[in-house]
């Protein structure tokens, strides 16, 4: 295949052919700018860049290379200037704000540096806050199926501050998981653990994608960890390096 045009094949129908299956993500020429007038700053310039099914992609670049706002885009949590955003075979920039939502709790599982737990609400509420807002009538269940999975059986009732960062990070991961997402993203989700804690995490992560087939787009920092991923995809100063 002709890596100086893979990046073009989701969106040009000619050219993708029957392989356009295959993609769970397809970005063309997206460009994003955060801020107002002097302070707007142009985060991603021209990016392209296919995910496969299934595959895990380990996106790296120095501070300020524009990863996590890449991955917010893949997420449907940012909006491009302009450019196409094709995930799990739709159209993100075609969607309202609800109908976005509704796409992101169906397909993509994001698991953060920061927690984001809410404190008032167990570990086991918080697993199934994104469960009861699909309507799935087993919300409750499936979150301790997945607490079990990563290893929290015995803290099912504790609020996120009787919990270490490591547990509090499981909890992320299996909220994350729980609705069997096609797509998981994670932006530096060791960063806030100690490195044995966050080798635990990760090796979670992995088996997840591994075990359920996920499409894994993860944001580090750490080279050693980015090799574990099928690809490495370098971002500098918002443009994708050589052939992505």
């Amino acid at each position: 295949m002709d890596d100086t045009s893979l990046a073009y094949r989701a969106n040009d129908p000619a050219a993708r052919g029957a392989d356009a299956g295959d993609l769970a993500i397809a970005l063309a020429k997206v460009n994003l700018s955060l801020g107002r007038g002097p302070a707007r700053v142009h985060i991603l310039k021209d990016v392209d860049l296919d995910v496969t099914r299934g595959e895990a992609i380990g996106l790296v670049g120095p501070s300020g290379s524009g990863k996590s706002t890449l991955l917010m885009v893949m997420a449907g949590l940012e909006r491009p200037d302009r450019g196409s955003v094709v995930v799990a075979g739709r159209d993100l920039t075609a969607l309202d704000e609800d109908a976005l939502a509704r796409f992101r709790g169906r397909e993509v599982g994001i698991v953060f540096q920061s927690f984001h737990l809410i404190p008032t609400m167990t570990a086991l509420e918080n697993v199934a806050v994104p469960l009861e807002l699909a309507g799935h009538d087993d919300a409750f269940a499936r979150a301790g199926k997945e607490l079990a999975a990563v290893g929290l059986a015995d803290r099912l009732e504790h609020y996120p501050a009787q919990l270490s960062g490591g547990e509090q990070q499981r909890v992320a991961l299996a909220r994350a998981l729980a609705p069997h997402p096609s797509i998981l993203v994670a932006d530096e989700p060791t960063g806030n653990l100690d490195e044995a804690t966050g080798k635990q995490i990760i090796d979670l992560l992995f088996a997840g994608h591994a075990e359920r087939n996920t499409t894994l787009v993860l944001v580090t920092h750490d080279p050693t960890l980015a090799a574990r991923c099928d690809r490495v995809v370098r971002l500098r100063s918002g443009h994708v390096e050589g052939p992505a």
